[in-house]
């Protein structure tokens, strides 16, 4: 059987690139929803694309109503102001709040229905012309096929996608990235990091994945720690940003794995950040991954530099997992405990955690697929 492997149509890259946003949009629509939140309207980034805008004559109005992880409730509200304001395309701009808020608007303002009639299906009709502009190194959300929304109903964030929700145009400019914060800095990049190793540790890693993958997790072990401890150097944003596309890349067409099927449920129940709990459970979900992937983990360790040609592979695994897990504690990344949960909230979870990770579908795209006994153990790692 063959793979499949898709990209954005166009991707334009390189500081400043904002400015030539008019000329790729041009006869794209007639007038555009801007998807972002306050944070970017007050950093001055969506004055960028609004300066943008004007210069190419393009009539815009701005939803910055995304200042969460995104929930049905949100996208009610954004899809409300398109259809009011009669626009026919969207560009979003932010992190992966934004980004997956205007891709659901899209789809939905063609489709119609609720969100979780989306939910196991491919999104495979033609939606508005999607613009995507991303202002961390880290969700990946500018090149992929996929939206995570919270149903306020039932506390399940739900993963749509299909090859629709693809943006049309990806607009990777580092200079967008130089106002996010260290915390920020480092939960992005741990996002982009988890998304490339899951990729590379999938069932579903191809040849083209493998390559992206790879690459993406070279350049994030080298300079995320730069960026973290100094956000205003250029050249490291910039190899940040090209990392985040890689690795985003790489998983929308391979797939994530358990780390990514655990996350979810954590941010669902406690409101924490994805990027932030992605990285929580990275460590512990590698030691379990490991088992029944080792050379493929081992080539990881081997890219990290902690393992070399002659290491064996059950060494080189080992030494990536801890490599890992100490990577995580050099940006600064928390603990459950110190996120704020408290131990009887989070041991009260673990069942319904367990079941809608499984639900998602992507720890069964780990080669050691867990069982829900298993899940719990991982989860109480976390919280000792």
């Amino acid at each position: 059987m063959g793979h499949i492997f898709m990209v954005p149509k166009t991707i334009i890259s390189g500081t400043n690139v904002i400015t030539e946003l008019g000329q790729h949009i041009e006869g794209k629509g007639t007038k555009a929803l801007i998807v972002t939140d306050q944070a970017m309207v007050t950093f001055g980034n969506a004055a960028k694309v609004e300066d943008a805008l004007k210069k190419a004559g393009i009539p815009y109005v701005i939803y910055d109503g995304s200042n969460t992880e995104p929930t049905d409730k949100i996208v009610d509200a954004g899809l409300k102001m398109y259809k009011e304001e009669k626009c026919d395309f969207i560009i979003a701009l932010g992190g992966g709040s934004p980004m997956d808020t205007a891709k659901a608007i899209a789809f939905l303002s063609v489709g119609g229905g609720k969100l979780r009639d989306y939910m196991h299906k491919s999104i495979d009709f033609p939606v508005p012309y999607l613009v995507a502009i991303p202002t961390t190194a880290g969700t990946g959300s500018e090149v992929t096929k996929n939206t995570i929304i919270a149903d306020t109903e039932t506390n399940v964030k739900m993963l749509l996608g299909g090859p629709s929700i693809i943006p049309s145009l990806a607009v990777v400019d580092p200079s967008f990235t130089m106002t996010a914060p260290p915390k920020v800095t480092a939960a992005t990049g741990i996002d982009a990091l988890t998304h490339a190793i899951e990729a590379y540790t999938s069932r579903k890693a191809q040849p083209l994945t493998d390559i992206f993958a790879l690459s993406a997790i070279k350049k994030i072990h080298k300079n995320l720690p730069v960026c973290y401890k100094d956000g205003k150097n250029e050249e490291t944003r910039l190899e940040m940003s090209l990392a985040a596309l890689e690795a985003g890349i790489a998983f929308t067409n391979a797939s994530v794995t358990i780390v990514h099927g655990m996350s979810r449920p954590i941010g669902a129940l406690f409101h924490i950040a994805h990027g932030a709990s992605n990285a929580m459970l990275l460590p512990a979900c590698l030691r379990f991954a490991i088992k029944e992937n080792t050379a493929r983990f081992a080539e990881i360790g081997r890219i990290m530099g902690v393992a070399d040609a002659n290491t064996p592979d059950a060494e080189a695994a080992a030494a990536m997992a801890a490599e890992v897990d100490r990577f995580c504690k050099e940006v600064g990344i928390q603990t459950i405990e110190e996120a704020g949960v408290k131990r009887d909230d989070w041991y009260a979870s673990l069942s319904k955690m367990a079941d809608d990770a499984l639900e998602s579908g992507s720890p069964q795209n780990t080669m050691r697929i867990p069982t829900k006994e298993q899940i719990i153990d991982i989860y109480k790692e976390l919280y000792k």
